[in-house]
């Protein structure tokens, strides 16, 4: 920048020196444990994560992109990252299906591989630097807080690259080479234990690279819609049919084969980096499948229905779920799992098998799921669903030719009789997963969830007080499929919420009755009005809305459980990761930038920050539980003596380091 001939370089931003990480870490995670925050989780699906060195178009969780991201959240005391489902996607004619929410439950998505890792000695160097260079690129910096996911160009990217990979590891095994000699025999270890799976699903890679799309439904041989099935029944045709693929196909299954292989190893080797970290991933146990799963297990599937989410306006969601048949969970007097049962114990094993806990996603489904007639799902002439002719029902109420379907009443013992044993096999007990519960409540959920096997909640403090729940609960904001709280705030709804009242969050924040002043002046900070009652405008309410959000995650802080989205963390604003149910060019394509960190720091130094400021809201979460106890306590003024004796140095810590997150600083000053 050149101003009035004199030559410098500006940088907005002031991020803690090397020096001072370490006061920085330890203050956040004193806080922490006075606050008695034993879960501090963080909301990053796979491609979300940031490029380092190169960029492949796409996130991953296990390369050297997610490892700096990872220290850079320990320094403000997460503990944690909740991933999306972490499966292979759906393709179709259009190309990739983007939610993950759709992907496979099994296969792991190689779009998730580290391919810089392929270069190297301990894999062989099988993917070649030139190549390497080639099908990737430099990071591309912008003034943007955000960068894209380009599914297209990952798909391309790793089509190229994994290819090579394989067929250079052919090469190299050929030539005995040590590291690949190696590498194939964790390959074969690998194979023992997957390999009809793999078989399966690569012939059904096979048949929808034919076919051009997974929606096996759509194809037009009979055959090949119910392959697995009709092996299963033990059809000659079939059994033919599919070993003719398997052989015709041989070396496509095979690179199939290895690539999942390449891609389940570096799952494994970054748990076990992550286990010297102590920080834990978070799985998404999604209620779906792909279309993949559901053609391997068709038949544990009902034919007609298919789930979806019940709204109250009659426009309910439809998601084209597969049902599983409940007459297909359980067999025999001694409830042994039947196919179906056996497809839910197989998700949440390998959901589990490199993780530290998971997410139940929609666990309404797997107690009542609410139920749509395929045949009533009629387009109008603008594709969009004809709302007046759907017809859906709950699983308990729903009938098929004049027969309940669950005559059995097998759906509400799934948590109980599968879920629930699967979890402790992992080393999880009930109240540890995220058990999503932000859905539909009808009687028959109330009875299993909440009386029965009494399992936590997931609160979403969107339209809820802390004060009115258990805070062993977890408790959120905003998820993956919500507006950045940022955005929230400027919801009429959102504005008139009791949950969001600025009296409320001051008060709650504020109880101790000596720290009235600091009550009131915090309400008038926060509120979107001023104190002769007309409302706040311009910079003065854009201010106000920043620190009502600031006070809104302070509040969230004081749960014992709590996740945030890195959206919010980071402050963005003009990007929305999903917006369900809406035909939105740019969902799940949101990314973290690779330059996150200075970014996050130039936000935090700026007029307006929106990304949160942590040692800030870990202050005032800490301050609000500091007053809890003293308003609680027989005798406040002992106990208010006592507890700023001994958190007043975490407390004056934290203010230093919010302070330095603040600064602007110039570097590189040339006059």
């Amino acid at each position: 920048m050149k101003i009035l001939g004199i030559n410098n370089k500006i940088t907005f931003e002031r991020r803690p020196t090397k020096e001072e990480e370490p006061g920085l870490k330890t203050a956040c995670q004193k806080a922490y444990e006075a606050l008695g925050a034993t879960d501090r989780i963080i909301i990053t699906h796979g491609s979300c994560f940031p490029a380092l060195g190169r960029d492949t178009y796409i996130g991953s969780p296990y390369g050297n992109g997610a490892k700096e991201y990872i220290k850079f959240l320990q320094l403000y005391g997460f503990n944690g990252n909740q991933l999306g489902p972490g499966g292979e996607l759906e393709t179709s004619q259009s190309g990739v299906k983007l939610s993950p929410y759709n992907s496979s439950a099994f296969a792991k998505n190689r779009l998730f591989i580290d391919l810089e890792a392929l270069t190297t000695e301990k894999y062989g160097k099988i993917l070649s630097e030139e190549t390497y260079k080639k099908v990737t690129k430099k990071p591309e910096l912008s003034d943007k807080d955000y960068d894209m996911t380009n599914f297209n160009e990952a798909v391309k990217t790793y089509d190229t690259a994994l290819a090579e990979s394989y067929k250079n590891f052919k090469a190299n095994l050929a030539k005995c080479q040590p590291e690949t000699i190696a590498l194939n025999k964790e390959y074969n270890k690998f194979l023992e234990k997957h390999e009809e799976r793999l078989t399966e699903e690569g012939v059904f890679k096979v048949l929808s690279a034919y076919y051009k799309t997974d929606k096996f439904e759509t194809w037009d041989n009979e055959l090949d819609k119910n392959l697995m099935l009709n092996v299963e029944n033990g059809d000659i045709d079939a059994v033919e049919r599919f070993y003719a693929i398997k052989k015709s196909n041989k070396n496509y299954i095979e690179q199939y084969k290895f690539e999942q292989f390449i891609a389940t190893k570096q799952i494994k080797d970054n748990k076990k980096w992550r286990d010297k970290t102590n920080f834990k991933y978070i799985n998404d146990l999604l209620i779906g499948c792909s279309k993949m799963d559901e053609w391997r297990y068709k038949s544990a599937f009902l034919d007609n229905f298919s789930i979806g989410a019940y709204e109250y306006s009659g426009r309910h969601q439809v998601w084209g779920i597969p049902a599983l048949d409940p007459r297909k969970i359980f067999k025999g007097a001694n409830m042994e799992l039947n196919i179906g049962g056996q497809f839910l114990k197989e998700k949440l094993d390998f959901n589990l098998e490199f993780c530290e806990n998971t997410r139940i996603d929609h666990v309404l489904g797997l107690v009542e799921p609410y139920l749509i007639h395929k045949s009533s799902i009629v387009f109008d002439e603008n594709g969009n669903i004809d709302y007046s002719k759907l017809k859906g029902s709950y699983m308990s109420q729903t009938y098929e030719n004049g027969q309940k379907v669950d005559d059995y009443y097998n759906y509400p013992r799934i948590l109980e009789k599968i879920i629930l044993p699967a979890l402790k096999e992992h080393g999880l007990q009930p109240q540890d997963p995220i058990w999503e519960s932000v859905c539909s409540n009808p009687e028959e959920f109330r009875k299993i969830f909440y009386n029965k096997l009494k399992l936590p909640e997931l609160i979403q403090l969107e339209w809820s007080k802390t004060e009115n729940f258990d805070r062993n609960h977890w408790a959120i904001v905003g998820c993956h499929d919500n507006l950045p709280a940022q955005l929230m705030i400027k919801q009429e709804q959102i504005e008139q919420s009791p949950a969001w009242n600025a009296l409320y969050l001051a008060g709650y924040l504020n109880q101790d009755p000596n720290r009235l002043v600091e009550n009131k002046s915090f309400c008038e900070k926060i509120s979107s009005t001023n104190p002769d009652g007309s409302k706040k405008e311009g910079e003065a309410r854009i201010k106000a809305d920043i620190a009502r959000v600031n006070a809104k995650f302070a509040e969230l802080l004081t749960s014992n459980r709590f996740e945030i989205s890195f959206a919010d963390l980071f402050g963005i604003t003009d990007m929305v990761y999903n917006m369900p149910g809406a035909k939105n060019k740019n969902n799940w394509k949101e990314r973290i930038s690779s330059d996150f960190q200075k970014k996050y720091y130039a936000n935090l130094s700026s007029d307006n920050p929106t990304a949160l400021n942590m040692p800030e809201i870990i202050k005032m979460a800490l301050q609000a539980k500091i007053d809890m106890q003293i308003v609680n306590s027989r005798n406040s003024d002992a106990k208010r003596q006592e507890l700023y004796k001994k958190y007043q140095p975490i407390l004056n810590e934290l203010q230093k380091y919010a302070d330095i997150l603040k600064e602007p600083e110039l570097e590189n000053y040339d006059c």
